[in-house]
């Protein structure tokens, strides 16, 4: 497995965001995390580069205890792309996206320029029109494909992705999701995908695992979810959703 939890325990003061999360991700396959607000989507996702470190149990990035890695490596190795984009305002969109090569140094420092080109032209930018504009150059659907290359520019084997999409229009959305879709056959790679959006799981991901007050309900595909679901809560958000 590429991404595994198990058991994992995080307390921020009284409150329990995890209560022994369990969950795998296997290599080339996207598993969308949903729930609303405060379920703890988004702590689950940030133990696996150490943005959050967990109160017990294993979490484990390439079968490597994460507890046992570097946690600035691990971060440049692993892709990450946050709903804001996190791009730095006062650099260009090439300089962005060649961000992970250029802090490895090397070898990959010396070709960051056209990895960063082929990553913007993966997600269907032309680095030779739009890799010297800046961030607020752009439209929210643009940032988010340069974000989205920045973390491709390292060739990780792992993603992760905390609601990318939720501050863009329907037209910008939808646009981003098929770009998701047409990278992930082009260079296939373990994601966890973090949204609230239970259409957009069913879309891009293989599996769907709803989480609630902390917990995981169920993990399935979107067909399996749909046709039975395993807990009263998983059936009412299927209802509201009309998934």
């Amino acid at each position: 497995m590429q991404l595994s939890a198990a058991q994992v325990t995080k307390h921020y003061g009284a409150v329990a965001a995890l209560r022994g999360v369990s969950l795998d991700v296997a290599a080339g396959e996207c598993v969308a995390l949903v729930g609303e607000s405060g379920s703890g989507k988004t702590t689950l996702l940030r133990c696996f580069n150490r943005m959050v470190e967990p109160d017990g149990g294993r979490v484990a990035v390439g079968g490597r205890d994460v507890l046992e890695l570097d946690p600035v490596l691990l971060r440049r190795a692993t892709g990450y792309v946050p709903q804001d984009g996190g791009l730095l305002p006062h650099w260009t969109v090439l300089r962005n996206a060649a961000l992970v090569p250029r802090l490895r140094g090397g070898a990959e420092a010396a070709q960051a320029e056209a990895v960063a080109g082929d990553a913007l032209r993966l997600v269907g930018l032309d680095a030779a029109r739009l890799g010297e504009r800046y961030p607020h150059e752009l439209s929210g659907g643009q940032r988010q494909r340069v974000a989205l290359a920045r973390a491709l520019a390292g060739r990780p084997s792992v993603i992760l992705l905390d609601e990318p999409f939720g501050a863009l229009d329907a037209i910008s959305r939808a646009d981003a999701q098929r770009t998701f879709l047409d990278v992930r056959r082009a260079r296939p790679t373990a994601c966890l995908l973090v949204t609230h959006d239970l259409h957009e799981a069913e879309r891009l991901a293989d599996r769907v695992a709803v989480m609630r007050d902390g917990v995981i309900e169920q993990v399935a595909p979107p067909a399996e979810l749909r046709a039975g679901p395993a807990t009263e809560y998983v059936a009412r958000l299927l209802q509201r959703t009309q998934l």
